[in-house]
């Protein structure tokens, strides 16, 4: 991909010169029948109003006659092609009119394609451009990205670029379009009177010169409003990443008062720029409106001496009425121009070259084995705080090799795993793979062959299987644009218009034949069996109890499920600990469910259904007023929230008491309290506080709240209502917003635990819970459910950057999703600590992952570093040993040749000769060598 332009104009004229120019030769296809209406006004006053077609005593006249006039030294004849038709005075009035209203409506039409075409062409353009940037920033050095803030580069892309967009398309159609109208409105007064001709073109002049010179201020002032902006989101972004560090150390009020201070100063230059803006404004329509003022009192005079014709006049008036806009337009074009000039400048100037790697092309041939030695030769590092550049051992790995990075000093292994995977360049020397500078690899090819776990993971939004399969989505697999629907080769045909992508995200993208595995269901079985081996397996075991179960109950994983349900219950009932679990049943209320819950005695379908929706959802109120608990329950509600209101009044916001026992959050807590403050005791609260209690009432549980609210014959009313709300919750077409419990059946909206208990924990007993989970992982091991419930923990979303996993989980995610890619060269830095079986359990899933895929990892201590066999400890002045175990040599095959029997030397000083490998040959597994600093 090219660099961006550095000028807008170059820019707009590489990628849309054939559309702008196609837009501006209709614009003057335009213009005779513009022309044609600013005559017709003149032949309407003269020929219709005042008879001067009339001439000679003749009451009718040629309408619509064409007659070709040859010139003289044509021969000066006439050929008349239409003689037209004989109307008289009326006739000729609404004649003229009717062609001027048919001219109005061309000119109209005419607009309206060169508007439309123009919005269509801005909008492909910055579709274009803000692809365009994204691919650039895709293409930011390693030393860009820990220079640019993420929130400037994104307001870049999402805000800046917009008026840049919108003026692409009014570039240069927009002064052909203006300027030919405001240039044939004053050719038009030219030919009506000189005089008058001269005096509206130097009005525009004016305008022209005087008014652009007014407004550099203004474009100045702008340039640095805009840099102030993306400076006040770049501090806004720095602020929400570093939230926490705000909380914790108050410093709220420091950080309100420096954003308050960036906004005056947006405010103070907006102000200025208002300012100056309007007072171009006034001047402007000042000059607009002399104009007028000198037509009337010269025209007229010119009129009153027989000069000028009273049509002429008119038309004179009529035609200038429409040159101001066209120049209003012009001049707010050129100020746009100017603007946009300046933004697109800045933002070159966030891509510049400097900043970027150099373009790839794409192609098979990326995808070729690097091979091996890996070799670090004179590599030196820079100091930050400007002392002498470090300077590296020399490292020479034969591939494959499992290898550990030893550094205590600082982060010297962190800095060293970074220049192999090519994430940092070194100041000099190089960093080689298969004698190749990973420096200079084209991305594509270096991403296949290098492999990067480190300490700071990034996920991204989605499930834990979309971001392990996320290194593996290379190369889509494009479907047949006859076999797709409309819309998607409309959408391909605009991409590739606009120079975007035709490849589309729910395309194919693995190519699982690459990766050794036959289908999607192969894929998983491989995920699972790498986290597993991380020890991630259990994690992903409760990720899966919490999970949606989705089968069907006469499936045979249904059918499984259902009767690990019947053997827990009789287990329990047989071990006499019936009372750890409280099942669903349509004649009892469950204590350990909601009030909500009782009363649907199923599964919401709908989310108008969920949560505090529920208290506003018109059906389900109407079924409650008609049972007459409506008021109940709202009243119930109020009682709630004065108990809740008192005990937690003086609790901190931050109190897990809040979590686990409050139905209202620490920041209702005020706005309740104001509720109450105008009810009575046992008062029906009002129609517009009805629903925020009846919510309260419809989350509370009895056991957990303890509030003494709900006794065995308000229970028996709850369980009674039960079939009428379900009738009033049935849609016209039979269907039901609620799946019922059902002890024969499975609930596909309720979760994979649920599934199997069909019922509530009795929190009450000590200990209950740990019980009923152990007894729940040993029925799902023996009717073989745990595979399918660990598939289901894959689903799980992990949330904004990874947010709702632990630090461990992110690091095991990571890592497995480093090792699914099977590259080449893996490197590890700060996942070991993470790993239960710490480099025993990695280099087991390395190994699993593909048999030549060479390790290094950083580790932090030599017990970490024990497991491998080869070890690179590097001290504080960069120089390096290389600590290699002996492994037994293999047996020799028979008829061996005697050289290849011989061991290698491993001492640097003599190394031993090697033989090179035939072309294309695998890289046979070497003993590593080093020479030390």
């Amino acid at each position: 991909m090219r660099d961006l332009e550095p000028t807008l104009f170059g820019y707009i004229w590489r990628h849309s010169r054939r559309d702008q120019l196609a837009i501006c030769a209709v614009v003057l296809a335009s213009l005779p029948f513009y022309f044609a209406s600013l005559d017709l006004p003149k032949r309407i006053v003269n020929d219709a109003i005042s008879g001067k077609a009339f001439k000679n005593g003749h009451d009718t006249v040629d309408f619509l006659d064409l007659i070709i006039h040859w010139p003289g030294w044509l021969g000066g004849d006439e050929d008349v092609l239409f003689s037209g038709f004989q109307v008289d005075r009326t006739g000729l009035l609404f004649g003229l009119s009717g062609l001027f209203l048919t001219l109005v409506l061309i000119n109209g039409a005419f607009k309206f394609w060169i508007n439309l075409s123009k919005g269509v062409l801005g909008e492909r353009m910055l579709r274009r451009l803000r692809f365009e940037l994204f691919s650039l920033m895709l293409r930011f050095t390693p030393e860009t990205t820990r220079e640019v803030k993420s929130s400037e580069t994104a307001t870049i892309i999402r805000d800046e670029v917009e008026p840049i967009g919108a003026f692409i398309g009014d570039a240069l159609v927009v002064p052909c379009f203006l300027g030919t109208q405001a240039a044939t409105a004053l050719i038009f007064i030219l030919m009506q009177n000189l005089w008058l001709g001269l005096v509206a073109g130097s009005i525009v002049m004016v305008q022209i010169i005087v008014i652009p010179r007014l407004r550099r201020e203004i474009i100045r002032l702008s340039r640095r409003r805009q840099i102030a902006s993306r400076s006040f989101a770049g501090r806004v972004g720095e602020v929400l990443d570093g939230l926490e560090a705000v909380t914790v150390n108050d410093t709220g009020r420091w950080e309100r008062a420096e954003i308050g201070g960036r906004l005056f100063s947006l405010y103070d230059l907006r102000l200025r720029i208002y300012r100056r803006k309007f007072l171009v404004k006034y001047l402007n329509n000042l000059l607009a409106q002399i104009t007028p003022f000198l037509f009337y009192a010269i025209g007229g005079l010119f009129a009153l001496r027989g000069q000028l014709d009273i049509g002429q006049l008119v038309a004179v008036l009529a035609a200038y009425r429409d040159l101001p806009p066209p120049l209003k337009e012009l001049i707010d074009w050129d100020q746009q121009r100017l603007d946009v000039e300046v933004k697109y400048e800045t933002v070159a100037a966030h891509f510049a070259p400097h900043r970027l790697r150099p373009s790839e092309p794409e192609g098979e041939g990326l995808v070729r084995p690097l091979g091996g030695p890996l070799e670090l030769d004179g590599v030196s590092l820079k100091d930050p705080l400007g002392g002498p550049a470090l300077e590296l051992g020399g490292v020479s790995l034969a591939m494959p090799v499992q290898a550990a990075i030893l550094a205590p000093a600082g982060g010297l292994g962190h800095v060293v795993a970074r220049l192999v995977a090519g994430l940092q360049v070194p100041q000099g020397g190089t960093v080689r793979v298969g004698g190749v500078d990973v420096a200079t690899l084209p991305q594509a090819r270096r991403a296949r062959a290098i492999a990067y776990a480190g300490p700071e993971p990034v996920l991204f939004p989605g499930t834990i299987r979309d971001n392990l399969a996320y290194g593996l989505r290379r190369r889509p697999v494009i479907r047949d644009d006859a076999a797709s629907p409309e819309r998607a080769r409309r959408r391909r045909a605009e991409a590739r218009r606009t120079g975007n992508p035709i490849e589309d995200a729910g395309d194919p993208w693995i190519d699982y034949a690459a990766l050794g595995v036959a289908d999607a269901a192969a894929l998983d079985a491989r995920m699972l069996d790498l986290l597993n081996r991380l020890g991630m397996g259990d994690d992903l075991y409760r990720f899966g109890l919490g999970a949606y179960s989705l089968v069907r109950h006469d499936s045979d994983p249904g059918r499984r499920v259902v009767a690990a349900r019947r053997k827990l219950q009789q287990h329990f009932a047989a071990a006499g600990m019936g009372d750890l679990l409280i099942p669903f049943d349509p004649r009892r209320y469950n204590e350990q469910a909601t009030i909500a819950e009782n009363l649907l005695f199923g599964v919401p379908t709908v989310p108008a259904l969920t949560g505090r929706d529920l208290a506003a959802e018109p059906r389900f109120r109407a079924a409650l007023d008609k049972l007459f608990l409506l008021d109940d329950l709202a009243r119930m509600g109020v009682a709630i929230a004065r108990n809740l209101v008192e005990i937690f009044r003086d609790v901190p916001p931050g109190h897990p008491l809040f979590r686990r026992f409050s139905l209202i959050a620490p920041d209702e807590l005020p706005v309740f309290e104001q509720r109450l403050s105008a009810l009575d005791a046992d008062e029906t609260p009002p129609a517009a506080d009805n629903e925020a209690f009846l919510a309260l009432a419809l989350a509370y549980v009895e056991p957990r709240q303890r509030l003494g609210l709900l006794d065995g014959p308000y229970q028996a009313r709850l369980v009674a209502a039960r079939y009428a709300i379900r009738e009033a919750l049935r849609r016209e077409d039979g269907e039901e917003d609620v799946e019922p419990y059902d002890p024969e059946r499975i609930n596909r909206h309720s979760s994979v635990l649920d599934a199997l208990l069909f019922g509530r924990i009795n929190t009450a007993r000590m200990h209950g819970e740990a019980e009923i989970q152990r007894q729940v992982r040993l029925v799902v091991k023996e009717f073989d459910l745990e595979r399918g419930i660990r598939l289901r923990g894959l689903e799980f979303n992990v949330g904004n950057r990874g947010r709702l996993l632990t630090p461990r989980q992110q690091a095991i995610v990571d890592l497995a999703r480093a090792i699914l890619r099977r590259p080449e060269i893996l490197v590890v830095d700060g996942t070991i600590p993470h790993l239960d079986g710490g480099a025993d359990a990695l280099m087991a899933a390395v190994t699993s992952g593909g048999p030549r895929i060479s390790l290094l990892a950083v580790a932090a201590t030599d017990a970490e570093a024990a497991p491998f066999p080869v070890r690179l400890r590097f001290d504080k002045t960069g120089a390096v040993t290389v600590d290699a175990e002996r492994k037994p040599e293999p047996p020799a095959p028979e008829n061996a040749a005697p050289e290849n029997l011989e061991p290698e030397n491993l001492e640097p000083e003599t190394p031993a000769p090697k033989t090179p490998a035939p072309k294309n040959a695998t890289p046979e597994v070497l003993e590593p060598a080093a020479r030390t600093a």
